[in-house]
């Protein structure tokens, strides 16, 4: 065979072994022409260096060496070459010989003189062999591999992985029971499968776990508790758990050779531990059904106990009280103390109210400051009243959060079933109804929901509804009523009045529906459209030196764009700020007073003057007026109503109190609501000479206000 029949992938590299120089010549000459890569060594220490040096895959030998014999190579390559394939040419080819060689290693014997067709035939049948000793060998080293991994994927698998036999007894688990239900997978093996499940889950799903199927209809996403075993009490019994998995399972079946026929063998299937994924469907059900920040039930939970409440009270004949509860002043707290006092005050405020109830009743957070009660199984109003009394009691107590000292209240209203409402909706709606006439009335208390509330607040609702309309519709006007100096007969200023003429209700004042305006969040667009329409107003009057003054609500004050709204209206109409008296009230400057007195110095920077209204009925210290850019204080009219001949009443020893301090402080005092010539009198000998009032002008319209300005009034003697 020569080289233009022999393909090899690579070169196979030969170590031939002779002492006789010619014949190593000979034999590699040969060797070469076959397309093999040859070594030579004319010695045995020549050749076990060699073999020591380099890689070899097959040796040619010569026994017979002198000093040392071959024998010494084939002894070192059985010991630290086993590898490599060695046939051994040698002259002395007797029986014992040959034995001798082969019993060491050799894998054939060629006798000298050699025929070379046969030395190739013997090479290639060597490394043959050699080939296939490798491969099945690295097949050999991949099935275990394989089988390593595998078991490896399934005792680390963090689903248990079970097989059963025909009878459902255990023939193999992974190691991962061990480390989810703490029982040793040793005792498992050849145990019936309930000692997984327990009796009662293997009664309760008797073909799950050693299901028989295996096509469509086999077991996928069943669940099933198993038993993990908790502790080996002391007289040998165990204490387990039962803990929730996920099954999968099939058939395991074989054909039969003789007859085709499918035989049952066991079931193979996985089971997965759920719990984590148990425990967040349960998070998820009672975030769904519960207020986090408290843990009571939520609106939704709330309305699903009202309902099973009201089928009981049918059935039984019974009532049923629904409460709905607002905190009072919450809001302050919230935006002094901050949202975190805030949170835990709703959450004491909850605890506190919990110890309040009945076992039975619910308390549940609708939002906010504000909770609903219901009361199931109640014999007569009474029964409401006594826990709605407990609850504004215990609310009156003092909380200690983190070192604060608070002290609140609570404003209750209360729906009865069946008087009140029979339906869901309709109890909570009347009872959210009863509880804003609490707070209309003073709060700090409860009120029994009535008819004649419902009215009233369906009168609310219906000018919530026609208010957001009403500048667009362009309902709203201005009236104005004169500030009048006494002692020169003349305008000091106008005050404006807002007005909204009802398309059905007719003329409506601001006290019945500002408020509305303000909780609906339309107070700052109404505010803007009275500025924008005194200025034009003056625009359109030309008179430089009247001033108009103008009411705000401490809300819109606080607003961060009033002062951009104010001076937008002003350069629109071309009016100077001298020409505009900001009216405020006593409640504003009790807030965060740094902020409001740097807002206040702007404006005066700016030329506003500022008034505080109403003076005398808040709750503004002397400190206040003294710091801020107070420019005029305006005497309220309750204190003047009563004012007559006797100079000595109460409201006569206020009006002379403030009176004196507004002289004192360098202040302009104006008195509002002057309705008799007595209390001109009065007031003049004080010497307050600005007033307004139905004595002197009724409110007017734009243009009876602007023949004002230019006529003098002729004043009552």
């Amino acid at each position: 065979m020569t080289m233009s029949t022999r393909q090899r992938a690579y070169p196979h590299h030969i170590l031939a072994i002779d002492d006789k120089a010619d014949l190593l010549a000979s034999l590699k000459s040969l060797l070469e022409i076959h397309g093999f890569r040859v070594s030579t060594a004319n010695s045995t220490e020549q050749a076990i260096d060699s073999l020591k040096k380099s890689n070899f895959d097959l040796v040619l030998l010569d026994i017979l060496m002198p000093q040392l014999s071959g024998h010494e190579v084939l002894r070192f390559v059985q010991e630290k070459r086993a590898d490599i394939p060695v046939i051994v040419i040698s002259g002395d080819y007797s029986f014992s010989s040959v034995s001798t060689v082969l019993k060491r290693g050799a894998c054939d014997f060629i006798r000298k003189p050699y025929v070379a067709e046969e030395l190739i035939n013997a090479i290639d049948n060597a490394l043959d062999k050699r080939r296939l000793e490798f491969e099945f060998k690295t097949m050999q080293q991949r099935i275990q591999q394989s089988e390593k991994m595998h078991r490896f994927m399934v005792n680390n698998s963090p689903d248990i992985i079970y097989i059963l036999n025909e009878r459902g007894h255990i023939t193999f688990i992974n190691d991962s029971v061990e480390k989810l239900l703490n029982l040793p997978k040793d005792e498992l093996v050849g145990s019936h499968f309930s000692a997984l499940t327990g009796d009662d889950e293997s009664r309760n799903h008797p073909f799950t776990f050693n299901e028989r199927r295996a096509s469509g209809r086999k077991t996928q996403n069943r669940e099933m508790h198993l038993r993990k075993r908790l502790c080996i009490n002391g007289d040998g019994s165990t204490t387990s758990l039962s803990v929730p998995f996920e099954i999968n399972a099939m058939g395991i079946y074989e054909v039969e050779k003789l007859t085709g026929k499918r035989q049952f063998r066991g079931t193979y299937g996985i089971a997965r531990d759920i719990t984590d994924r148990k425990q967040a469907e349960n998070f998820m059900r009672f975030q769904a059904y519960h207020d986090l920040l408290t843990g009571l039930p939520n609106r939704s939970l709330f309305r699903d106990r009202l309902s099973l409440a009201i089928s009981h009270a049918k059935r039984a004949g019974t009532r049923a009280a629904v409460m709905f509860l607002d905190l009072d002043r919450f809001k302050i707290i919230n935006d002094t103390l901050g949202h975190n006092i805030g949170d835990l005050l709703i959450q004491a405020v909850s605890r506190r109210i919990s110890e309040c109830l009945r076992e039975g009743d619910t308390l549940s957070r609708f939002g906010g400051d504000e909770f609903t009660l219901l009361l199931p199984n109640l014999k007569a109003q009474n029964d409401a009243a006594i826990i709605a009394r407990k609850i504004t009691s215990e609310l009156k107590q003092v909380f200690f959060i983190e070192q604060h000292e608070i002290v609140i209240s609570g404003s209750i209203g209360i729906a009865m079933y069946p008087e009140h409402g029979e339906q869901i909706d309709a109890l909570i709606q009347n009872a959210d109804i009863a509880m804003y006439h609490t707070k209309s009335h003073g709060k700090n208390g409860h009120q029994f929901f009535s008819e004649q509330m419902n009215q009233a607040f369906a009168d609310k609702l219906s000018i919530e509804r026609d208010l957001r309309g009403c500048l667009e519709q362009h309902q709203l006007f201005l009236e104005y009523q004169p500030i009048i100096n006494v002692s020169t007969g003349n305008v000091y200023a106008l005050e404006a009045y807002l007005r909204w003429k009802h398309p059905q209700r007719g003329l409506v004042l601001p006290k019945e529906f500002l408020k509305i305006a303000e909780e609906t969040g339309q107070l700052i667009d109404i505010g803007a459209w009275v500025v924008n329409r005194v200025c034009e107003d003056l625009q359109q009057w030309q008179n430089p030196i009247l001033k108009i003054a103008i009411n705000f609500n401490p809300l819109q004050v606080e607003h961060p764009d009033f002062e951009n709204m104010l001076m937008c209206a002003m350069q629109k109409y071309n009016v100077s700020p001298n020409q505009i008296e900001i009216e405020i009230t006593e409640q504003l400057l009790i807030r965060d007073q740094t902020s409001i007195a740097a807002k206040l110095r702007r404006l005066t920077r700016l030329g506003f003057s500022i008034a505080v209204d109403n003076f005398g009925t808040g709750f503004s210290s002397l400190s206040c007026l003294h710091q801020l850019p107070i420019n005029t204080i305006k005497l309220d009219q309750s204190f003047i109503r009563h004012i007559g001949d006797d100079t000595k009443s109460g409201d006569a020893c206020i009006v002379n109190a403030i009176a004196a301090m507004a002289n004192g402080l360098n202040l302009n005092l104006v008195a509002e609501g002057v309705e008799t010539l007595a209390q001109k009198n009065y007031l003049t000998h004080l010497g307050c000479y600005t007033m307004q009032g139905y004595l002197f002008q009724h409110p007017v319209s734009s243009e009876e206000a602007r023949n004002i300005t230019i006529a003098p009034l002729l004043l009552a003697q």
